[in-house]
């Protein structure tokens, strides 16, 4: 009998509903300056009210709208792939599959929400979407995105990696975008952090910042900001990947897999992937569900879980969520998608709630765990989806040493080809692995020591 390489849908066959994971795990509100809960009207300067509905929805089932199911359809469904070859090179019994989200025209999975936002921005009559990027892949989906729908798009791309990785600035240039490095001279944010500290790499807390910062300064009103992760609508929009997984799955009569896995910074591919099959684990089904993250950025395995911003300034609302501290300025690693200070609210939900486990997972065994995966399945993975192979990779041995055959599946959350940099230190052994100290950690949480606390349940 031929092997099933690939699992595909027909597009009649994508979801049409995203799931909302905030229906069944409850978390606390964001809160103001004043350490009330914030309303929806305060989040108008910054946000379309038609996404900030998404945000506060408690609905289960939330309807994909046709105009973005017409976009989101020029590259999905994504191909469900069985990891054969790295299989047999582990010589496990267990099941690899990944969900292929480096397919995309950007080459990761962020445009799923990027084409719904920059949609429903359009929608509400804005004309112009500020944001920020720490590797590039969610600027260069949202530049792809206000291409589409005649937007204009201002990106501000965290230092270090705007330095690493000048493919992606050109992404982004060349479909139509404005990516400067950050922190910038073109924001009072941006220009404080210089004068402090002029050689700092920057940080996604920055880079937010500025973005905000120039969306709520407009005098025409006519600019918004858009997020790439973190926020609950954010989360919304990227189930699609995790329903349609669902559906490859039982192609081939697997009800629910034994193991789900996604790199976690802010928790869009992660959660993209693994809600839905928390959904199934609410109801009964016994699936363990791993986040995976660096060990210089252990948001969800040493931060604690509080209130918090989610930028330097303090421009967002308080958020509950594990966090760093918001002016934690990470090591600059090569996965800069992994080096955010915060963890989304809805995933540090479903940590506290032991719905999911974390683990953090150290530079070199990560692009060990990448070239491997390079050799035997043939896609050079990014940085930060190395994370997600590496761990995977760690379990398909656990199942060769319990003999046990497991189903395994992990979101290839994008390609490595604009960080092909990063691979050529590893190879000619220029990286190092790196933890980050406790002391440290707790310097940065001592700003943030009287912030209130949620009372989680």
């Amino acid at each position: 009998m031929t092997k099933i390489k690939k699992i595909f849908l027909s597009e009649d066959e994508m979801p049409r509903q995203w799931y909302n994971l905030a229906a069944d795990v409850k978390t606390n509100p964001p809160l103001g300056p004043d350490g009330n809960p914030i309303s929806p009207e305060m989040l108008a300067p910054v946000f379309p009210m038609n996404i900030i509905e998404q945000e506060v929805c408690q609905d289960r089932w939330v309807d994909i709208p046709e105009g973005i199911l017409e976009l989101l359809v020029r590259w999905r469904p994504s191909p469900l792939v069985r990891a054969y070859a790295l299989e047999e090179a582990l010589g496990t019994p267990a099941k690899i599959y990944y969900k292929n989200e480096s397919l995309s025209p950007a080459g990761s999975h962020k445009p799923n929400t990027a084409v719904a936002q920059a949609w429903y921005n359009k929608e509400f009559g804005i004309k112009r979407i500020t944001t920020e990027t720490g590797a590039g892949q969610w600027g260069s989906a949202l530049s792809f995105a206000c291409s589409l729908l005649g937007l204009e798009c201002k990106i501000f791309m965290v230092r270090v990696s705007f330095d690493q990785k000048p493919f992606r600035k050109m992404m982004m240039n060349t479909w139509g975008g404005n990516c400067v490095a950050s922190p910038s001279n073109e924001t009072n944010a941006g220009r404080e952090i210089l004068a402090k500290d002029p050689d700092t790499p920057g940080s996604l807390g920055i880079a937010i910042s500025e973005a905000i910062e120039q969306a709520v300064t407009d005098p025409k009103g006519e600019t918004r900001y858009a997020l790439g992760s973190v926020l609950n609508h954010v989360m919304l929009h990227q189930t699609i990947i995790g329903l349609e997984t669902q559906k490859q799955l039982a192609k081939v009569g697997i009800k629910n897999p034994d193991i789900v896995i996604g790199c976690a910074g802010g928790g869009s591919n992660f959660a993209g992937l693994s809600f839905p099959f928390i959904h199934e684990k609410i109801n009964g089904a016994d699936i363990r569900v791993i986040a995976t993250e660096p060990f210089s950025c252990p948001t969800l395995t040493k931060a604690p879980f509080g209130y918090d911003h989610g930028d330097v300034a303090k421009m967002t609302p308080l958020l509950p969520m594990y966090s760093l501290g918001h002016t934690f300025i990470p090591a600059p690693i090569h996965a800069g998608g992994l080096r955010y200070h915060g963890m989304a609210p809805l995933v540090s939900a479903a940590l506290k709630n032991e719905l999911i486990e974390a683990q953090a997972i150290h530079q070199l065994e990560c692009f060990e765990s990448g070239i491997l995966f390079s050799k035997t399945e043939g896609i050079i993975p990014a940085p930060e989806t190395t994370h997600a192979i590496a761990s995977a990779i760690r379990e398909a041995k656990q199942a060769k040493e319990e003999g046990k055959e497991k189903t395994i599946v992990f979101n290839f959350s994008g390609h490595g080809l604009m960080d092909l940099v990063g691979y050529e230190k590893f190879l000619t052994g220029q990286l190092d692995d790196y933890e980050l100290p406790m002391e440290i950690i707790e310097r940065y949480l001592a700003e943030i020591k009287d912030y209130p606390k949620p009372n989680f349940v």
